[in-house]
């Protein structure tokens, strides 16, 4: 007699987005457009500082009870690979995220947007001094097309526009903030064999308690938060947004497919904030956003072929 074994059960939606790291990048892109528009819109309410440490501590008290059991199977690996781990921490949550929010309160939407688009050259630049990983040609073209289409929204059509562009000390900061971050997205493609919840939950609390000297300095210096509804909104969105999903999703992308093809969905993140403009600020779709989304989706699809 033979016996027929049970039919295997279909993968659950979690599971089937986890394997997607198109979808993944994408949807990281989009958290963290909103973020720089709400990090900008709370620039004077809010402390860099405290805001990055409550952002990465509240994250992580969000992320710990599914994130425990693979953080006790994998604790002596982590302790044999601590600094590696401090490393991520410090360049992926502690530094780059202070440095953001903290130009974000000296410079512009635009500003912040356009220098934004520059970060796929950073993550390029690391991944080639550390590991000598080099860019292919499709990847070379892909990001020069996303980043043209990045241009193109942020200059409105118009090359002029960027004559009238002043940059600032906010401006440097964003873009110090994209170095550090683009040394961590080719750090983590060497990240110790851990289970990805622990990777993130560990790094994240780590780099989180990083800040919390920073935050005491700001309190004592009598910058400090303001309980009211905008704090609680900002905060409860940004500890579950831009900072325990979109970084899970962008670890798990890297994985995927390496941080060279990861790179070019950077180029979202001002699509995204000049869609959500759109949407919410009652900005008109121009041709020129058709031009520059058709212009960076052909950057990404040309970058990110195997």
């Amino acid at each position: 007699m033979t016996l027929l074994s049970a039919p295997a059960r279909p993968p659950s939606p979690i599971a089937r987005l986890a394997n997607q790291p198109y979808v993944l990048l994408a949807l990281m892109a989009l958290f963290w457009a909103s973020n720089i528009v709400l990090g900008r819109f709370v620039a004077h309410h809010v402390p860099p500082v405290t805001l990055t440490a409550i952002r990465w501590l509240g994250a992580t008290a969000l992320l710990l009870p599914f994130a425990w059991p693979h953080l006790r199977r994998d604790w002596s690996t982590i302790r044999r690979n601590m600094p590696q781990l401090a490393m991520l921490a410090l360049t992926g949550f502690a530094i780059n995220n202070a440095l953001a929010y903290w130009g974000l309160q000296y410079t512009q939407a635009l500003n912040a947007l356009l220098v934004q688009s520059s970060g796929p050259l950073f993550v390029a630049l690391w991944a080639l001094m550390l590991f000598g990983i080099r860019l292919t040609l499709a990847q070379g073209l892909g990001i020069t097309l996303s980043l043209t289409g990045v241009l193109t929204i942020l200059l409105r059509g118009d090359v002029a526009t960027l004559a009238a562009i002043a940059f600032n000390r906010g401006d440097i900061m964003i873009t110090l903030a994209l170095v550090v971050f683009g040394l961590y997205s080719a750090l983590v493609m060497r990240r110790p064999k851990i289970h990805a919840l622990s990777l993130t939950a560990f790094t994240m609390g780590l780099g989180g308690l990083m800040l919390v000297p920073g935050a005491a300095w700001e309190a004592w210096h009598g910058n400090t938060l303001t309980f009211d509804a905008i704090t609680v909104a900002t905060v409860a969105y940004v500890v579950i947004f831009p900072s325990a999903l979109a970084y899970l999703f962008f670890n798990r992308g890297i994985a995927l497919i390496g941080p060279n093809r990861a790179a070019p969905f950077f180029h979202l993140i001002p699509v995204f904030g000049s869609a959500m403009a759109i949407l919410f600020l009652g900005e008109r779709l121009q041709l020129f956003h058709l031009v520059g989304y058709a212009l960076v989706l052909a950057g990404i699809i040309f970058a990110s072929r195997k």
